[in-house]
């Protein structure tokens, strides 16, 4: 069960940062191992505060391990590391299932999703670590159903309400107000054809690409990649440049 309390409080309470889930993050998380020490410090502490603001749900499964809970909070905080103190905090739940899973609502098997009216994130444990298998393909699970959660979580008034950059946001729209015709009408694009299906589909499979292939996005569509990276307050493509 997550911390009932302030969760600052609480890793403030508990300063060291277990040892065991420091070498879960040395041994899988790329993106961590990219960052200066004093970022990996940073990064450390956000995991520990995400994991003990979330309820962590197995489906499937008889428990929750470290190494879930961790990377998982590690791909949640990946993205939201720049930005200022965002753990997602409307979804409070975290559904893990084995493999993919059958969703009574609308019929069909996923691989993850968001529920913003209940406050959870669904994701495949299979397909996420398929994710991470090859940090160069641009498909991963837990990037783009945070994408999703972070995106809802910036319209939901709580305390991390419309924490996006507006002016980012609205060039963001345009784009895929253009972007999106040439996607749905099957022209040659850099993205998949997945990122044409909505807006909200398009900004997922964005960061996906923004994470995974950024030097090539940067490349194929640098106003796209410079107002992420600014929605962000990160570029991947300068992080892996140094490494």
């Amino acid at each position: 069960m997550p911390f009932a309390g302030n969760v600052l409080t609480f890793v403030k309470k508990y300063q060291v940062f277990p040892s065991r889930y420091q070498k879960i993050l040395q041994k899988y998380s790329a993106y961590y191992n990219l960052l200066p020490d004093a970022d990996k410090y940073r990064f450390e502490r956000r995991v520990f505060q995400f994991i003990y603001s979330k309820q962590f749900i197995p489906r499937g499964f008889s428990n929750i391990t470290d190494e879930m809970k961790v990377l998982i909070s590690a791909a949640a905080i990946q993205l939201t590391f720049r930005l200022p103190q965002i753990y997602l905090a409307h979804f409070n739940k975290i559904l893990v299932y084995p493999d993919t899973y059958y969703s009574t609502i609308n019929k069909m098997y996923h691989v993850g999703e968001v529920n913003p009216r209940m406050g959870i994130i669904i994701l495949s444990w299979k397909s996420f670590i398929d994710g991470y298998a090859d940090l160069t393909d641009s498909y991963n699970v837990a990037i783009h159903e945070m994408a999703h959660a972070l995106h809802f979580e910036n319209r939901i008034r709580n305390s991390e309400f419309d924490f996006l950059d507006e002016e980012s946001l609205y060039i963001l729209e345009k784009i895929a107000a253009t972007e999106l015709p040439k996607l749905q009408r099957g022209e040659q694009h850099f993205f998949r054809s997945y990122a044409g299906t909505n807006e909200y589909e398009f900004f997922a499979v964005s960061l996906e690409y923004f994470f995974e292939k950024p030097q090539e996005f940067k490349t194929s569509l640098p106003l796209l990649y410079e107002t992420l990276s600014k929605l962000l307050n990160q570029d991947p493509a300068e992080l892996y440049k140094v490494s």
